[in-house]
């Protein structure tokens, strides 16, 4: 399950050095070219459907249901989560994001093992209440004639929302960050160019210093991106395979050489003679549109930062995507302008 699934929304904890990790994970992942992951429907967690009594564990008592919840979430079992909550979790279960699924696995462990209750609330209903900070868990357990289960419909829109909503603020953050590391390096000028420019893509080419990541020597300064890079891989955030585009917190991000009508300064390319020293942009979208996010992203060197509900299609809209354009649709981002 993805990290937010079973943390509070409030408890981000996301700066920019560390979304900076994010974007080099990202850029590691770019030796394929920029495909876009296909979007899968918007879904509230199949929480049309009542799940099926045949494929759901149902148990005599609300405790036995917990104690199989946990120690499959601690296994990383998924096909036993599925067992448990039903086969209508499956988004809950996989946001498309190993690693960050991990960790969500992980936190929830932590928190129910530094306590843990069941709390009645209401007639044949008990809710898993988990953490120092006394943490609801989402999805209640309910009694039925055949016994008690995990009643995953009740709770999917707001574990879905939590997870939507951390990964929009982690993508949000994600953004600035980005303008922090080009601005970095039109400073450092590592090419030792006549002509300061910005970086055109993540990672470097073998043996250049033309991207936002390259290997240093000791006693040279670290690239933008480079004290991060150890700690992306450290996460478990590595080369995607050929032709498989790997999403990180739920987005893939992929950088814009050129700006439209609607932008501040009006339309033109950011690139003169194979550099680009016009400026630079970057757009992030959901790599599952309703289920590891919603909103599309796109910020410019201004540093503000845009969104927009570019809806099921986003994938194939930010596949046509050219330039940075945010007209009067985008709408500015509550985090824009604060770095």
């Amino acid at each position: 399950m993805h990290t937010t699934n079973f943390a509070r929304r409030d408890n981000v904890g996301f700066g920019h050095a560390a979304l900076l990790g994010v974007l080099i994970a990202a850029a590691a992942a770019l030796a394929v070219p920029p495909a876009l992951a296909a979007d899968a429907p918007p879904q509230s967690v199949a929480a049309k459907k009542k799940p099926s009594a045949a494929k759901q564990r149902t148990y005599a008592a609300p405790e036995e249901a917990v104690k199989d919840f946990v120690a499959a979430m601690k296994a990383g079992d998924e096909t036993a989560l599925l067992s448990i909550l039903g086969p209508e979790a499956k988004p809950l279960v996989s946001s498309g994001d190993k690693v960050a699924d991990r960790e969500g696995l992980e936190r929830f462990v932590q928190s129910f093992e530094e306590a843990n209750r069941l709390e009645k609330s209401g007639d044949g209903k008990v809710a898993l209440v988990i953490g120092k900070d006394e943490w609801a868990f989402p999805i209640p357990i309910v009694k039925e004639s055949a016994g008690w289960r995990f009643d995953t419909q009740a709770g999917s829109e707001e574990i879905l929302n939590r997870r939507i909503g951390r990964n929009e603020i982690s993508a949000t953050q994600a953004m600035l960050a980005y303008v922090d590391a080009q601005r970095d390096y039109y400073l450092q000028n590592p090419q030792k160019s006549a002509l300061l420019h910005y970086a055109q893509k993540f990672m470097s080419t073998p043996g250049k210093r033309d991207g936002l990541y390259y290997p240093t020597q000791a006693g040279e300064p670290p690239s933008p991106l480079g004290p991060l890079f150890a700690s992306a891989r450290a996460k478990g955030y590595v080369k995607a395979k050929a032709g498989q585009p790997t999403a990180y917190y739920g987005y893939h991000y992929r950088i814009l050489k050129a700006q439209g009508p609607d932008a501040p300064g009006g339309a033109y390319d950011y690139l003169a003679n194979g550099e680009m020293i016009g400026g630079f942009a970057l757009v992030a979208w959901p790599a599952t549109y309703g289920n590891s996010g919603v909103m599309t992203f796109i910020v410019n060197h201004d540093g503000v930062v845009y969104e927009k509900d570019l809806g099921p299609e986003t994938s194939a809209a930010v596949q046509k995507m050219e330039t940075f354009n945010p007209d009067k649709s985008w709408k500015k981002t509550a985090d824009s302008g604060k770095k």
